[in-house]
């Protein structure tokens, strides 16, 4: 069955609405996606602290990337830019930190305040090029919305 994401959108935005505080946000927001997207193996947030990406609240197999340096990695390359990235063939991309064998694909959009990038959305898919326009366009969505709670 076909994704509709503007009802994952829809979802995510009411989850993360007024009454929900920031953190509670970033979980609520990685389980949304997680649910409602079953080509995304793994999805997590990492803040950024100190000139690096901390992990957050993530669903999929644990990661050995819990701090990543701006700049490093696909992850760390996207704050650097700030722009979201999306890699079709991680096994192509130098920059590809080894999570998993499985991995195939990445998608990394920034969460920004202003100017600033204060952490990211990180999804990898088993697939290789899961991720297309509309995947995007939803996560840098949900990104928007994760900005404005951790800038409220």
């Amino acid at each position: 069955m076909p994704v509709d994401y503007e009802a994952v959108r829809a979802r995510i935005a009411t989850a993360v609405g007024p009454e929900c505080d920031a953190g509670r946000a970033l979980a609520l927001a990685v389980s949304e996606i997680k649910a409602a997207m079953p080509e995304y193996t793994w999805v997590g947030i990492y803040l950024l602290r100190d000139g690096e990406l901390v992990l957050g609240p993530f669903l999929g197999k644990p990661s050995p990337h819990t701090r990543i340096p701006v700049g490093r990695g696909i992850c760390g390359a996207a704050a650097a830019e700030k722009q979201t990235i999306v890699v079709d063939d991680v096994n192509a991309d130098e920059r590809y930190l080894a999570c998993s064998l499985e991995t195939r694909s990445e998608i990394v959009v920034p969460i920004m305040r202003g100017d600033l990038v204060i952490g990211e959305v990180d999804v990898d898919s088993d697939r290789a090029a899961a991720f297309g326009p509309k995947d995007r366009a939803l996560l840098e969505a949900v990104a928007a919305m994760l900005g404005d709670k951790l800038s409220g």
